[in-house]
């Protein structure tokens, strides 16, 4: 994953800075185990931000960066490169002693909304998926399929799903977290369907696609980044094998 001169290739980049976060992140939950979870989420945003931003800025000096705890750069707009994170993805789950479902989020997409590159980690399961190598898809086990969807906003769509799919619903945290389920076999398809932002999916979607898993929008439509608005409000991550029921049921509800 490195270049002739030693520099880290993108994907790594990502793998790399999503795991320096998210040790970061462990850190700031045990220095902030007993505090109120409110500071400890505080703490836990802001600081993951900061490390990010000042890594990218040395790494990537030439390149934009939108961060979910940033102020939006209007430069994004006409950049080649534009690094879309999410510190803390998850952040409810993060402030819970306990929870593992919370995850850090770094992605790198082309001046076209194209998704170049991505890592989502998972630091208190010690796990990073990243864009390359790509993780493999395991084998369809024999159960019921799984549907992974909002622990605060469960929706009609997410429950359509499961219906058509012969599943079950399953509430997770953080998206980051619900993709990581279907990429390593624990889950079958993931939707959302009740508002997101761009740095919520980027490093998801990304992940996802190398792994050889259906990402879109609920209606299809391919996810797009770096678009002036912030607001990419819906996903869809299934196994290949059951996404078109998936969209079919989605199109259902929808009509």
């Amino acid at each position: 994953m490195t270049s002739p001169d030693g520099s880290l290739h993108d994907a790594g980049l990502a793998a790399e800075l999503a795991a320096g976060a998210g040790r970061l992140l462990l850190d700031v939950r045990t220095e902030f185990a007993t505090a109120d979870p409110s500071r400890r989420r505080a703490e836990g945003d802001q600081r993951a931000h900061e490390w990010l931003v000042g890594a990218l800025g040395r790494t990537r000096p030439g390149d934009v960066v939108l961060s979910e705890e940033g102020a939006d750069d209007p430069r994004r707009l006409g950049a080649e490169r534009i690094w879309i994170v999410d510190p803390l993805d998850g952040t409810r789950e993060f402030g819970e002693p306990g929870r593992d479902d919370w995850a850090v989020h770094v992605a790198l997409a082309d001046g076209r909304g194209r998704l170049l590159a991505g890592a989502v980690a998972l630091p208190a399961r010690g796990l990073v998926l990243a864009t390359d190598p790509a993780p493999a898809l395991p084998a369809v086990e024999s159960r019921r399929p799984l549907v992974v969807c909002s622990r605060s906003r469960p929706s009609a769509e997410s429950a359509g799903v499961a219906q058509a799919i012969g599943g079950v619903l399953h509430p997770l945290g953080s998206a980051g977290a619900k993709t990581a389920a279907v990429v390593l076999g624990e889950a079958d398809a993931y939707v959302h369907a009740g508002g997101m932002f761009q740095w919520d999916s980027a490093a998801p979607a990304a992940v996802a696609l190398a792994a050889g898993l259906h990402a879109s929008r609920i209606d299809g439509a391919p996810l797009v980044y770096n678009r002036s608005d912030l607001s990419l409000p819906d996903l869809l991550v299934c196994r290949p094998e059951l996404a078109d029921a998936c969209l079919a049921a989605l199109a259902a509800v929808g009509s």
